[in-house]
């Protein structure tokens, strides 16, 4: 089956790293951009919003069911729309630990019940350092707020997916090359990690998961997204012109369009980071809204 319906169509671009794509009918695309700061919205003009202003080192964001969204960084918080709630304060959900090797948090996904799983990192990605042997934990967030580990080892934590049945979550690795694929129990809890997929090219990075139960893999530093059926085995590859391909989401009233973000780090200056669109032969999965208690946690 041919996999891909048009070429992939550059939309924005000029933006720093961007990251954390998450389409929503009510918001359409949003994202964040690592480097300058801010979670933005690309409306029906093609013109980005700004959302939330400053945060800068956003890798993972779910939109909640109150309004607003979950993002990561340095911390996990809650954050309202500058537009909405100008002057609403932060709502800190999980804290990071330095002194037990948790810098802050990259990606993250919800389930189907809206709790939220997010990865932990030993070292901050934006300061190099992909060299640490150190290693971050996969962590659950319960609908109470409860936090609780549910996976370790993992050297740097970047795309979460679940497949279509939720019964698996795939969770890119990006320094181990790996995404691994893990056996979701009912009450969250994670088992069986294996191996899914050692992508050939580049480093595993941000993931979506299609209707079909292919995986969508956005492979950073190689300039590609390439499809994985549900066995780990090759599909579809998508060729871009920038090589920082970092993230992917499906999108638009069908979810046949695959959303593709990248940085500017090996790209012509001119273009700096970019927002691909292309149209699929197959509709992606949509986010489910995280729906966790919104109630701050004890600064450590």
């Amino acid at each position: 089956m041919n996999m891909i319906a048009t070429p992939p169509e550059m939309i924005s671009q000029g933006h720093g790293l961007l990251e954390a794509p998450v389409f929503d009918q009510d918001h359409g695309l949003l994202y964040t951009d690592a480097e300058i700061g801010g979670v933005w919205q690309f409306d029906a003009l093609r013109t980005p919003k700004l959302l939330v202003p400053h945060r800068r080192g956003i890798g993972g964001m779910a939109i909640h069911a109150s309004g607003g969204v979950i993002v990561s960084g340095r911390n996990v918080a809650y954050k309202r729309f500058i537009d909405e709630a100008p002057d609403e304060p932060t709502i800190v959900l999980l804290e990071n630990d330095p002194a037990n090797g948790h810098q802050g948090y990259n990606d993250l996904v919800t389930d189907h019940c809206g709790r939220l799983y997010v990865g932990s990192l030993a070292f901050v990605p934006m300061l190099g350092q992909l060299e640490s042997t150190e290693a971050g934990s996969l962590y659950l967030i319960d609908l109470n707020g409860e936090i609780k580990e549910v996976a370790q080892g993992i050297r740097l934590s970047n795309g979460l997916g679940f497949s279509p049945d939720g019964t698996q979550l795939y969770h890119s690795d990006s320094i181990a090359h790996s995404v691994y694929v893990y056996d979701v129990a009912p009450d969250g809890a994670l088992a069986g990690r294996r191996n899914f997929v050692t992508p050939a090219e580049g480093m595993p990075d941000g993931l979506a998961v299609a209707q079909d139960g292919s995986v969508w893999v956005a492979l950073v530093h190689a300039g590609l997204v390439v499809a994985y059926d549900a066995r780990g085995k090759e599909i579809c590859r998508i060729r871009l012109s920038t090589p920082m391909v970092t993230s992917v989401c499906f999108g638009d009233a069908d979810y046949k369009s695959l959303y593709i973000v990248s940085g500017a780090q090996g790209a012509p200056e001119a273009l700096g980071g970019c927002i691909y669109r292309i149209r699929t032969n197959v509709p992606g999965l949509a986010r489910p809204l995280a729906r966790v208690a919104l109630q701050s946690v004890p600064h450590k």
